[in-house]
C-alpha cells in the first residue's frame, strides 16, 4: 500500500471518529458530585452539561453576566452522582401581577 493511500485511509478514519468523540466531550452531571458540578460552572462561568440520556442545558453562575437581557439566572436542579444539585440557568423572569 502506498504512503499516500495509507495517509488517506487514516484521514478518513479520523474524520469518522471525530463526531463521535465530540458528542461524548460534554460533561455529564450524573457522573459528577454536586460539588464538582457547581465548581465546574463557577470555574467556566457558563457551561453546557448533559443532564440525562437525551438532555442537556446551559448552566451559569448565580451572580454573573452570562445571561442575555432580559434573561436572568433562575434556580433549578439537575441530577448528580450524590443526589439532586441546585444550579442556575438563564430564563426570562416571571412577571408578577400588580398589587
Amino acid at each position: 500500500m502506498s504512503i499516500a493511500r495509507l495517509a488517506g485511509n487514516l484521514l478518513s478514519a479520523a474524520t469518522l471518529l471525530c463526531p463521535a468523540s465530540t458528542a461524548h466531550a460534554r460533561p455529564d452531571t450524573r457522573a459528577m458530585t454536586c460539588a464538582q458540578t457547581q465548581a465546574r460552572i463557577k470555574r467556566d462561568h457558563a457551561v453546557v452539561l448533559t443532564t440525562g440520556p437525551d438532555t442537556y442545558d446551559r448552566f451559569v453562575r448565580q451572580f454573573g453576566n452570562e445571561c442575555d437581557w432580559p434573561e436572568v439566572p433562575i434556580s433549578t436542579t439537575v441530577p448528580a452522582k450524590d443526589g439532586e444539585c441546585r444550579v442556575y440557568r438563564c430564563e426570562e423572569p416571571v412577571d408578577l401581577p400588580d398589587r
